[in-house]
């Protein structure tokens, strides 16, 4: 059975009293959900020791990004041991902002998440397409690569710690939204494209992201291929936050 996951990405937002207030709201709003949903909380790697302080047994945590190397001299990065130190369960790998800001390619993706793996942590390997690639036709083709490429290292006995969110670009901060039957399709493009791969397919959870809210939550995560969200402002609202976890469907 799939994992449900709702994952809380801050950005580079927070402060040690937004990681004592929300994320210990959160956490007695979401000890009483009954549909099996798995919520992450994902602060900026500051902020980790506060969250962790407040969020018991009932969240799991994670950081936004990682060093695709073991240790060394690497002034501002920090290692998959680290987090897992910090008792993180799960981290970004390849989110839009990292690609189109940062510069992040599919290679040092895949590094990184080879890295992730066999840390026994679990990646959440984000990937999307721009405005221009969608009007082009090009989104799923696009999509795929990065699937294709961020994943070429994992093994068959790592496919448990990966977990897939496709985050259209346009729609990550803007507002805007894929509709349900768009986010859908590609969720199901990205299952095919796994079990390509070898992957078990079936057994991988796929997120969606972009502009996820209350008001929209519940038709995205209907759709049969998507296990979840990963979720960026709306995050940063405990109540809008926790109303996004209510609405994952129960597993069946």
């Amino acid at each position: 059975m799939r994992r449900k996951i709702v994952a809380g990405n801050w950005k580079m937002n927070g402060s040690k009293d937004l990681a004592k207030t929300l994320v210990g709201h959160v956490r007695s709003q979401v000890e009483s959900l009954d549909n099996g949903v798995e919520v992450v909380i994902i602060p900026p790697a500051i902020y980790i020791g506060d969250a962790a302080a407040q969020a018991g047994d009932a969240l799991a945590l994670g950081v936004q990004n990682i060093g695709q190397w073991e240790s060394g001299a690497y002034t501002g990065e920090i290692s998959a041991e680290m987090a897992k130190d910090q008792g993180c369960r799960y981290v970004l790998v390849g989110h839009s902002e990292r690609r189109q800001i940062f510069g992040e390619t599919d290679d040092e993706v895949a590094a990184k998440v080879k890295r992730l793996v066999i840390s026994d942590l679990n990646a959440i390997v984000c990937v999307g397409e721009t405005l221009e690639q969608r009007e082009a036709g090009e989104a799923e083709s696009v999509v795929a690569g990065q699937v294709r490429k961020g994943l070429a290292a994992v093994a068959p006995n790592q496919w448990s710690h990966v977990v897939v969110a496709y985050e259209p670009v346009w729609a990550i901060g803007t507002g805007k939204t894929a509709t349900a039957q768009d986010a859908q399709a590609m969720h199901a493009s990205i299952r095919k494209v796994l079990a390509e791969l070898g992957a078990p397919a079936e057994e991988i959870s796929l997120l969606y992201g972009g502009s996820v809210k209350a008001d929209n939550a519940a038709a995205l995560f209907a759709g049969p291929d998507i296990d979840g969200g990963l979720v960026g402002g709306a995050s940063l609202v405990a109540e809008e936050f926790v109303s996004i976890c209510r609405a994952v469907p129960a597993s069946a």
